[in-house]
């Protein structure tokens, strides 16, 4: 009932409902309509009331609820996610999560928290998440394929994050960094890292991790990353709503899973190059503690990027690091 009455104010834009309609809309007594905003407003949200032209929505809670995530994943029809753990703090919703996979918690269990004290990128690096101000998440997946195709699940969810961070924040150009970041002006704005634990050469489960900066200001980076990272606001000029994102990323990544499931990953391979920022520019590449000059030119069937080096040859990579060239 409370999802349903957020979604009848969400609708208005910040117009007044009268307490009449959603009694009529809802087939409740208006009395009942005052409690259930009541229990709205100790959720966080702030409803301004007025005996004369109803209800409306002024503000959403810091915090993200359960009432939230689930009313957006509804608008998004998305379907995927069975069953929500949200946590006002955590380690690392990494961690979390495998165990939840380990105790054979299904796929699109989703683990979601206000703040992580000890979240990581790839090769154990942390990552900046301070309480309310980004979105710090895992979900199971159990695709029951060969391990070899674990990369192609980082390259698809990249995919879905890109396209959903920009339909948030039009018009920035957000695109995807090799292998797992999304950029903003060069500028880092989301990591991701999938995990996966494999028996007899299939994949038992993938964690994926999400890292999204949203709101966070200048203020929340450590001054030495200002020049490396930035979030969707400081780009904006504006908040955007957490669960709205949430939502819309499960949306695109729902989909992108069906047609991968179904037809392969040519498609999205076809998706990743139109949205990438690092083909065909050259790139110097740290392979095994070793440097060399090489050009992305684009992905192989398996999901490696192929990268020709300056004496044209040319080699593909599963992992590797990459950073701009000096000078």
């Amino acid at each position: 009932m409370n999802n349903r009455i957020l979604e009848l104010l969400e609708k208005q834009g910040g117009s007044y409902l009268s307490g009449e309609l959603l009694s009529q809309e809802l087939g409740i007594s208006r009395t009942a309509i005052w409690k259930q905003i009541k229990k709205l407003e100790a959720a966080g949200y702030e409803i301004e009331a007025s005996r004369r032209l109803g209800y409306r929505l002024m503000g959403r809670p810091s915090k993200l609820t359960m009432q939230e995530l689930g009313l957006k994943l509804q608008e998004k029809q998305v379907s995927m996610i069975h069953g929500i753990r949200l946590f006002d703090a955590v380690d690392s919703t990494q961690n979390i999560a495998q165990r939840l996979a380990e105790d054979g918690a299904p796929e699109g269990t989703l683990v979601i928290a206000d703040q992580q004290t000890n979240g990581r990128g790839r090769m154990g690096r942390k990552w900046v998440s301070p309480h309310g101000k980004g979105i710090w998440m895992s979900f199971i997946l159990r695709p029951g394929m060969p391990i070899h195709f674990a990369p192609q699940l980082t390259l698809l969810t990249a995919v879905a994050l890109c396209r959903a961070l920009r339909a948030a924040a039009a018009p920035l150009d957000i695109g995807i960094k090799w292998p797992n970041d999304l950029l903003i002006g060069g500028k880092k704005i989301s990591g991701i890292l999938l995990e996966s634990t494999a028996e007899e050469e299939r994949l038992r489960y993938v964690i994926a991790g999400i890292g999204i900066s949203v709101n966070l200001t200048k203020e929340d980076f450590p001054q030495e990353l200002l020049d490396i990272a930035t979030s969707l606001q400081i780009q904006l000029g504006r908040p955007l709503g957490r669960a709205e994102i949430v939502a819309g990323f499960f949306a695109q990544f729902e989909q992108l899973y069906a047609i991968y499931q179904k037809e392969g990953f040519a498609p999205i391979q076809t998706l990743w190059e139109a949205l990438s920022v690092t083909l065909h520019k050259p790139t110097k590449l740290i392979i095994g503690g070793k440097e060399t000059i090489g050009t992305p030119i684009g992905l192989n069937e398996q999901g490696a990027l192929i990268v020709q080096r300056e004496d044209g040859t040319r080699v593909p990579l599963f992992s590797a690091e990459q950073v701009p060239p000096a000078g």
